[in-house]
């Protein structure tokens, strides 16, 4: 097996690697460590969970030089603040005894301090699209001095919308630059993105053995409603020891609240909450909480899903199923991370078996159903969401159509034709009138009188 001793790494990078407790490399670092030490541009595939951040920093910092520059020579572009966050400490672990600036800049703070930050020098620049185009477009991030740009979770990206943010930040950057990609699925958007803006990178990808799907135990419960949903897993919290780290995914802010204040009721300060509505630093407070291990566990939608390193978590609920398919091997991704093993457990209502189906056949493999725990409430109420909406009427005046059986004669009164007053139907027989005579008439009378 392959050690990063086999990497012939600097002694101060391996020195803060082995103060690390890290030995072996993951595939996708052993894979993408050649491609990018040679220059080339390159398109990573591979699976949240895979180690694909110390992918591209061990061969730039082993390549990494001292240069009299204060403007980034890397920019790394990740979609979320959290990412940021996180990609920031990784770089500062491993440079630990090197010579880097590394900086995170990200929307939801102050930008004015961001910018006395950039003015003081930085070496890696790490942040989200909208904050970087943004520095870039105020002049204070300059790419002068740039040698590469990565982009990670490079699909999640172009999925949230940044397109544009990305496509003007490229577009103010020199050409001569390497360009390292990470993506966790191939998708339409991602090959254009390719085609228009990247020099034929070279695609390194891992096989399926490679992903940690297979150290995850999958299972589901069927239950009728979202309120079910709550029952359910109160009592597994309460008969389970074992799920003492834990990641409960929604599908959107509303649904997150809504069971945010169930557990906080019933398990009080035992769980924290983070999606798109909460502040910057209560997010980032939450996080570090939940790692320092004072939570039990962390209720969030989708934003959380990729990319971020959450160590030891033991299980990942589903309260609502993903509606994409992709999106469910991200979310169990947080657990089975770095060795371990870890447990998968998906409430599924009548609405989301297609859902559960097709998930099954992008994995071609089932997850496990069990059978509700004896003596569940089951809830008959439904939430606002859950009901069948009615069909809107259509208020506008619809065009009336010829013929049809729907449609019937006018009532004979209505038939009758407007034809104005008795003078319009039979007309007065007037005489012409002969304005030049009525003229001379008038001026006659006047000279009279």
């Amino acid at each position: 097996m392959t050690t990063f001793h086999d990497l012939d790494l600097p002694k101060s990078l391996q020195k803060a690697l082995d103060e690390l407790g890290f030995e072996n490399p993951t595939p996708i670092q052993v894979k993408s460590m050649p491609v990018i030490l040679s220059g080339r541009d390159m398109m990573g595939i591979a699976q949240t969970g895979t180690g694909k951040t110390f992918a591209y920093l061990l061969p730039i910092l082993k390549q990494w030089k001292f240069a009299p520059t204060d403007t980034p020579r890397v920019v790394v572009i990740v979609p979320t603040r959290e990412l940021v966050v996180q990609v920031v400490e990784e770089v500062e672990k491993l440079t630990k005894y090197m010579s880097v600036r590394a900086l995170g800049v990200y929307g939801g703070t102050n930008i004015n301090t961001q910018k006395n930050l950039v003015y003081q020098g930085v070496d890696i620049l790490v942040g989200t699209p909208g904050r970087l185009m943004d520095l870039a477009l105020d002049n204070v991030v300059r790419f002068d001095n740039l040698q590469k740009l990565i982009i990670d979770e490079f699909d999640e990206i172009l999925n949230l919308g940044f397109r544009f943010q990305v496509t003007s930040i490229l577009s103010m950057m020199k050409q001569k630059r390497q360009n390292i990609l990470f993506s966790a699925t191939m998708t339409d958007d991602v090959d254009e993105m390719l085609d228009e803006f990247f020099d034929f990178p070279e695609e390194v990808s891992l096989a399926a053995s490679g992903t940690p799907l297979e150290k995850i135990q999958q299972l589901g419960y069927r239950v009728p409603n979202f309120l079910t949903k709550i029952n359910v897993l109160k009592r597994l919290l309460e008969v389970d020891e074992n799920m003492s780290r834990i990641l409960v995914f929604l599908n959107n802010k509303k649904t997150a609240d809504i069971l945010m204040e169930q557990l906080e009721e019933a398990f009080p300060e035992q769980f924290g909450v983070i999606h798109s509505n909460k502040s910057q630093n209560y997010r980032l407070n939450t996080m570090a909480t939940f790692q320092e291990g004072n939570l039990r566990g962390i209720v969030t939608t989708d934003v959380m899903a990729r990319g971020l390193d959450i160590s030891d978590v033991t299980h990942v609920i589903n309260m609502e199923f993903p509606e994409v398919e992709e999106q469910y091997i991200h979310r169990i991704g947080r657990t089975g991370r770095a060795d371990k093993t870890g447990i998968a457990i998906s409430f599924i209502t009548p609405k989301e078996e297609e859902l559960l189906i097709e998930t099954e056949l992008l994995m071609e493999k089932e997850i496990e159903m069990l059978p509700m725990p004896e003596d569940i409430e089951v809830a008959e109420r439904l939430l606002e969401f859950e009901k069948d909406k009615k069909k809107i009427k259509f208020l506008l005046k619809r065009p009336k159509l010829e013929g049809g059986a729907a449609y019937h004669d006018k009532k004979d009164k209505n038939k009758k034709v407007n034809l104005g007053g008795p003078g319009k139907r039979n007309p007065r027989k007037t005489k012409p009138r002969n304005r030049a005579a009525e003229k001379k008439k008038s001026q006659k009378k006047k000279r009279g009188k």
